[in-house]
């Protein structure tokens, strides 16, 4: 029986810090839901842009065309920036503090940068 190698890979940095930014958006979402439910539209927004990027990027991984992995990394990073603006705006509202807003947009300047460049690397630029 031959065993088939994982579509994802799992030791890539990207994937790495994609994946610890969403297990950090969930266990905030989870936080933020007991501290105040009234601003939950709001971090259901952020649950899902924040959780989107990871899961984008293992698509990517097993796209059947170049094309299609320029197209999955590019909605990653979509999503980082989208991420961004949630976390921006909740900052703002005085729901996360400046240094939970600093952290959150770290990461996502750092998905950004390693997304922008494997995207380049892909096209050929």
């Amino acid at each position: 029986m031959k065993v088939l190698e994982p579509l994802v890979n799992y030791n890539s940095i990207l994937y790495q810090k994609a994946f610890s930014f969403s297990v950090r958006i969930v266990k905030l979402y989870k936080y933020l839901q007991l501290k105040d439910k009234s601003f939950e539209p709001l971090y259901k927004q952020l649950l899902r842009f924040g959780t989107s990027i990871g899961a984008n990027i293992s698509e990517a991984q097993s796209a059947p065309s170049k094309k299609d992995f320029i197209n999955k990394l590019s909605i990653s990073l979509k999503e980082s920036r989208e991420s961004e603006y949630w976390v921006r705006l909740l900052k703002e509202t005085e729901i996360l503090n400046q240094q939970e807003h600093d952290s959150l947009i770290k990461d996502c300047d750092e998905i950004e940068r390693i997304l922008t460049s494997s995207i380049r690397t892909a096209r050929g630029d």
